[in-house]
């Protein structure tokens, strides 16, 4: 049995982003060493398996990791490492299945955001919380400030490592494109 891309995909992603959202769920951060490491593997892989237009696809799909999370990053309402470790994703997967990734990591943390919320009793905080992101967008001058941003809320919110559902989300993508779903 010979190795192509998707095993090799599977072998080092996998195992990589796992240590990635553990390292976020305990320390609250994605080192920067890892992403690295992470995206430029992925681009070498394409490189590798599919020349000069695996490259490409692999750098469209870092810019798509970094286009689904930039605006939330720039609103404070995550950390850079989320962003970086989305867009290191996408080297590996390309723009459509980074997409998807991001879009089942999303439904998965909202689900486990509810879950969170309602578990610890937080709804009265959560509501009040969310009433203040809404005022936020409302204008200009405090949608990209700290106000209302994760970091702003203190004991009355319980963050949630990103990396975690975003993790989530791949290796569901992942397994479900390679077996053929």
């Amino acid at each position: 049995m010979s190795f192509g891309y998707w095993e090799c995909t599977l072998a080092i992603l996998i195992p990589a982003i796992l240590y990635a959202s553990w390292i976020d769920y305990s320390e609250r951060r994605v080192p920067n060493w890892l992403n690295a490491s992470l995206a430029a593997a992925g681009l070498i892989m394409h490189g590798v398996f599919f020349g000069w237009q695996g490259v490409g696809a692999g750098l469209l799909g870092m810019l798509v990791g970094l286009g689904v999370l930039i605006l939330p990053w720039a609103m404070h309402g995550m950390g850079a490492g989320d962003v970086k470790l989305m867009m290191a994703i996408g080297a590996w997967l390309g723009p459509w299945l980074t997409l998807w990734s991001f879009a089942v990591g999303a439904i998965i943390g909202g689900v486990v955001a509810l879950v969170m919320i309602f578990s610890t009793g937080r709804a009265v905080h959560a509501f009040t919380n969310l009433q203040t992101i809404m005022s936020k967008f409302r204008r200009l001058d405090t949608a990209f400030s700290e106000y209302g941003g994760t970091k702003t809320f203190g004991d009355s919110s319980q963050l949630l490592p990103y990396g975690v559902p975003l993790t989530a989300g791949t290796i569901g993508v992942l397994l479900t494109y390679y077996f053929g779903g």
